[in-house]
């Protein structure tokens, strides 16, 4: 009954994270906004909205340029201030516009908190990344399956951190395709330790599935507008069996394997962080938002992850030495 209700409560509250609204907000529709933008670009910007008319302190910030800010742009963050205290003023409350709070820019960074953090979940991969390749053989099973998954999930916080620092459609498409993949890089270890002693053709062929569907999926959303329903589709399919399948595999193993109470924990701790996505609220200090917080907490939850992953990789090898011992005393 129990796991039920964890599986449950996984496709929930992945279901609502996953289905990321990107529509008009409040603030970007309301009129005092599109006021603000149309009368700025006018007096400031060229006809493309990429250049100055005239000298502005805009233009003088190296960083903006090296990030792309163009002059529209710029109007747009400055008419997203003005909307927000005109908000206030009303006692309203805080707007969000393009579907997102508004953040204070910091050395060009639109949202630095996620950047911040993004970098922080880099970080954490790599170092223990590092530790696994010290502590484990290379000889082990799985040894390069999740060598794979720690390569994939580092790919993934690079885009995570770039998208954060400047919303572009190309910059888009690669954090939420890139996202996608490390979803679907923990499915496909899950199922890789369940048939680790199969033959090397049918674990082969279940990777070369897994990485033409990862294809297929980047390709269909580099192709015309970005499809937000199929990609909130694929992710909470990937995402609950990834989930729910380590969940079962964990209370199947419990009494053989004493350990796997980690992985066990990390997937309850994983979907519980969730919860602040759930309960989105404005920035603190116009900086650090449910989702910037949560990526904060997924730092520390990988270090858990990794400990099960060595911990397991180092079983199962020795459980392979065993099996070869007592292989050979029977030709003996």
């Amino acid at each position: 009954m129990i796991r039920y209700r964890v599986m449950a409560l996984v496709l929930i509250l992945l279901l609502i994270y996953f289905f990321r609204f990107i529509l008009a907000s409040g603030g970007d529709l309301s009129q005092f906004y599109q006021n603000c933008l149309k009368f700025c670009a006018l007096d400031n910007c060229t006809t493309s909205g990429a250049a100055y008319k005239r000298e502005l302190q805009w233009k003088h910030d190296p960083i903006n340029k090296l990030l792309l800010w163009t002059c529209y742009d710029e109007c747009g963050y400055d008419c997203m201030w003005r909307t927000t205290n005109a908000f206030h003023n009303r006692n309203w409350t805080t707007p969000q516009f393009y579907g997102k709070w508004p953040f204070i820019r910091f050395l060009g960074m639109q949202e630095p908190a996620s950047v911040l953090f993004s970098v922080a979940n880099f970080i954490t991969h790599y170092k223990m990344l590092q530790r696994f390749k010290r502590e484990v053989r290379s000889d082990s099973p799985m040894y390069g399956t999740w060598r794979a998954f720690s390569y994939i999930c580092l790919n993934a916080w690079v885009w995570s951190a770039i998208f954060h620092t400047r919303d572009f459609p190309v910059t888009e498409l690669l954090d939420y395709t890139f996202a996608y993949s490390m979803v679907l890089a923990s499915f496909h270890c899950m199922i890789r330790r369940m048939i680790h002693r199969r033959s090397i053709i049918v674990r082969a062929t279940f990777s070369i599935l897994c990485v033409m569907f990862f294809i297929h999926h980047f390709s269909y959303l580099s192709i015309g507008r970005f499809d937000y329903s199929y990609n909130m589709k694929a992710n909470m399919v990937t995402g609950i069996s990834g989930a729910a399948g380590w969940v079962l595999w964990c209370v199947l193993q419990r009494k053989k394997r004493r350990y796997v109470w980690k992985c066990f924990l990390f997937i309850i701790l994983a979907v519980l962080s969730l919860l602040l996505e759930i309960n989105d609220f404005p920035p603190i200090l116009w900086t650090f938002d449910a989702h910037s917080i949560w990526h904060l907490v997924t730092a520390p939850l990988t270090i858990l992850f990794y400990s099960f992953i060595i911990e397991d990789c180092k079983t199962l090898r020795k459980e392979m030495l065993d099996s070869w011992n007592e292989d050979i005393q029977k030709l003996l």
